[in-house]
């Protein structure tokens, strides 16, 4: 059982899923800063400086100022935070397209080339070379 489960671990898939998780979690980070410290100003420069995070529809109780006063008094709809995670997920699926679409123009390049002739074997050399010298004895 442990050989199986030694196996199971070092199996080839199993490695690269975990490269891949570890991988995907610090580009998860480096999309994060990308998203609020570019992208996330450059929208709010072009909107008038408004910040989604703020953004709510207070369904009950007394108006309130702030998203966290207007949770606390009652129902609220926190839309503004969802327009921040569909900015970061369209950045994301962005950037991970380019990503697919560099690697996939990478790969057909690497198959369009032609692969190199391999060398003729002894027993396909041999023979041609005595077929020329009997063609410049005869």
């Amino acid at each position: 059982m442990l050989k199986e489960f030694k196996e199971f671990a070092l199996k080839g898939n199993l490695v690269d899923l975990a490269v891949a998780f570890i991988i995907g979690a610090a580009f998860s980070g480096l999309v994060q800063s990308v998203v609020n410290d570019l992208i996330m100003p450059i929208v709010g420069f072009i909107t008038g400086g408004v910040d989604f995070s703020e953004m709510y529809i207070q369904l009950s109780g007394e108006p309130q100022p702030t998203l966290e006063q207007a949770r606390a008094a009652g129902a609220t709809l926190a839309y503004g935070n969802f327009i921040t995670l569909l900015i970061n997920f369209l950045i994301v699926a962005w950037v991970l397209f380019l990503i697919i679409k560099a690697m996939n123009r990478m790969k057909k390049k690497q198959e369009a080339a032609p692969p190199a002739p391999a060398e003729p074997t002894k027993e396909e050399v041999l023979p041609a070379e005595i077929r020329d010298l009997l063609a410049k004895q005869g």
